[in-house]
C-alpha cells in the first residue's frame, strides 16, 4: 500500500461525523491507515469508528471536539502528539447564508474561528511535525467560491480564500521537508450542507466522489474535484473577476429560492414557512 507507507500509520480528519470529511476516513481506513475521527457528534463518531474498524481492521480513535472553541483546537493538537500522524485531513467547517444585514455576527466570528483560526492553529502544529518526521501530507479544503467575492456568502468565500492561499503558499514552504500539501477546491457537494445553509444544490457532487480524487490527487499542489465544480469553474475562468462575482452571487441567490420553495412543498399544511435560514453548521466540506 504505498498510500500507506507515505501517509501512515495515523491519520487525522476533522469534520469526520459527515459528507467529505466522513467519506475520507472510510477510503483511509479501506488503505490500512488508522485514524483518528475528529468533529462535534460523538455519537455519529462512535458509530462510524465501529464500522471503520470492524470492515478494515484498524484502529480509530473518537475526538469530539468544537472546532469553534480554541481550547477544543489545542486539546486535538495535545492529544495527537501521543500518536505517529502522518496525514492530517482538514475538512471542518461551515457556512452562512444571506447578507451581512441577515446574518448573525456571532455565527460570522465562529465561522471565522472554524474555517481559519482553527486550521492555521492545526495546519501550524502539523506542518511542524510533518516535516520532523520527514514525510506526511497536509489536505486543506477551500472553494470554487473563494475566488473572488460572493454576495449572499460574502464571508464564508472570504474564509475559503484564506484557505486556498494558504494551502498553495504551504504546498512550497513544506516540499523540501517531504511534506504533501493539497489544496482541494469542490464545487456543490451533496453532504447536507446546503439543507442546513438554507440551500438547494441541484446535481450536487457526492462526498466519495470528492474524497476518491483528494486522495488520487496527493502530492499535487491543487484539485478542484467533481464534474460540476470543474464546470463551474471553466465557466468562469475567463471573466473579469466582478463578473464572477454577480453571477455566483445569482447562483447562490437561486438556491436559497430553490431551497424555500422546497421546503414550502414539504411543510405541514397552514404551517409558517422561513423563507430565509441564514446559518448552517456543517463541519463537513464545507
Amino acid at each position: 500500500m504505498r498510500r500507506a507507507a507515505r501517509y501512515g500509520p495515523w491519520a487525522l480528519i476533522t469534520g469526520a461525523s459527515d459528507g467529505i470529511g466522513k467519506a475520507l476516513a472510510t477510503r483511509i481506513a479501506a488503505e490500512g491507515i488508522n485514524v483518528v475521527l475528529c468533529a462535534r457528534r460523538k455519537s455519529e463518531l462512535e458509530t462510524l469508528a465501529v464500522k471503520l474498524t470492524a470492515d478494515h481492521g484498524i484502529e480509530s480513535m473518537v475526538l469530539p471536539a468544537d472546532l469553534a472553541d480554541a481550547q477544543d483546537a489545542a486539546r486535538v493538537a495535545d492529544i495527537t502528539s501521543r500518536l505517529d500522524i502522518g496525514l492530517v485531513v482538514l475538512a471542518a467547517g461551515f457556512g452562512t447564508t444571506g447578507s451581512v444585514l441577515e446574518t448573525s455576527l456571532s455565527e460570522e466570528i465562529q465561522l471565522v474561528s472554524v474555517n481559519i483560526t482553527a486550521v492555521m492553529r492545526l495546519s501550524h502544529t502539523f506542518a511542524r511535525r510533518l516535516a520532523t518526521r520527514g514525510r506526511g501530507g497536509l489536505v486543506l479544503f477551500g472553494s470554487i467560491v473563494g475566488w473572488q467575492g460572493v454576495p449572499g456568502q460574502a464571508n464564508y468565500a472570504a474564509s475559503k480564500a484564506y484557505v486556498q492561499s494558504l494551502a498553495e503558499g504551504l504546498h512550497d514552504e513544506l516540499a523540501s521537508h517531504g511534506v504533501d500539501v493539497l489544496a482541494v477546491a469542490p464545487g456543490p457537494v451533496a453532504s447536507g450542507f446546503g439543507a442546513r445553509a438554507g440551500l438547494y444544490m441541484d446535481s450536487a457532487t457526492k462526498p466519495d466522489v470528492i474524497a476518491k480524487a483528494t486522495l488520487g490527487a496527493l502530492g499535487r499542489r491543487k484539485i478542484i474535484p467533481g464534474n460540476k465544480g470543474k464546470l463551474l469553474t471553466a465557466s468562469l475562468l475567463l471573466l473579469p473577476r466582478r463578473i464572477r462575482s454577480l453571477v455566483l452571487g445569482r447562483v447562490i441567490a437561486g438556491m436559497r429560492a430553490s431551497s424555500t420553495t422546497t421546503r414550502a412543498r414539504h411543510s405541514t399544511p397552514g404551517r409558517a414557512v422561513r423563507g430565509t435560514d441564514t446559518r448552517a453548521r456543517e463541519r463537513s466540506g464545507g
